[in-house]
């Protein structure tokens, strides 16, 4: 009998080696372009999208981007005085807190401040984030953008909360429902309507926190 994939043994240190070469190669990765270029900086991403970082990183293709692992990052600049890569890079690693990353370019900074003051993408809100409008269903046939929803539908909408029938097939509302106030956290089934509605209330965007240039950091 064959065996099953599921009983295949792993080897604690097989894993420990990978994770750590991961590590290694990362460390040397931001080494390599703190001597490589001139500016270093560290921002922060509001209402994260791995498609948007991707789209940036495709359009600023002469730069080179690091997120995630902040310590292994802070590591590579050097933590101390003695560490540091280069003069005052730990004072530049103190900063890498939270969910933040390095973003290595030779573009001069005003270019690169104009370019993600600029760019923004609009997305659906996901679970956790404060809704930036009211939203209100009225009563009658439910409506998504100008068609009314499909009737296989009715049954998942009722299941988020909305109080919704079929009338002659048609996805109805008994009562007017507001899906979301202004301000108010949404709910995974606040977030879920929203996008059934094809209703948007988040931006993807980038924040400059701060850059390093020749030994000095500047904030933004």
């Amino acid at each position: 009998m064959a065996k099953s994939k599921r009983n295949k043994i792993v080897p604690l240190t097989q894993t420990e080696k990978k994770g750590r070469a991961g590590k290694d190669t990362l460390y040397d990765q931001i080494r390599e372009c703190a001597d490589q270029y001139k500016y270093i900086w560290i921002f922060s991403v509001e209402n994260m999208r791995n498609t948007y970082l991707k789209n940036v990183r495709a359009e600023m293709r002469t730069s080179r981007f690091f997120f995630g692992r902040t310590k292994v990052m802070a590591k590579a600049l050097g933590m101390t005085p003695e560490e540091e890569h280069k003069e005052n890079l730990h004072k530049l690693a103190e900063q890498l807190v939270g969910h933040v990353g390095l973003l290595f370019t030779n573009a001069p900074p005003e270019e690169v401040k104009e370019y993600f003051e600029n760019y923004t993408e609009s997305d659906y809100a996901r679970s956790g984030i404060k809704a930036t409008s009211t939203f209100t269903v009225p009563a009658g046939p439910v409506y998504r953008g100008e068609e009314v929803f499909p009737h296989n539908m009715e049954p998942q909408l009722r299941s988020l909360g909305m109080p919704t029938v079929l009338n002659n097939g048609i996805v109805t509302l008994t009562n007017e429902y507001r899906v979301c106030k202004e301000g108010q956290t949404l709910t995974p089934e606040q977030a879920q309507l929203l996008k059934l509605f094809l209703v948007q209330m988040a931006d993807f965007h980038v924040t400059l926190k701060c850059y390093y240039e020749n030994g000095q950091i500047y904030r933004v």
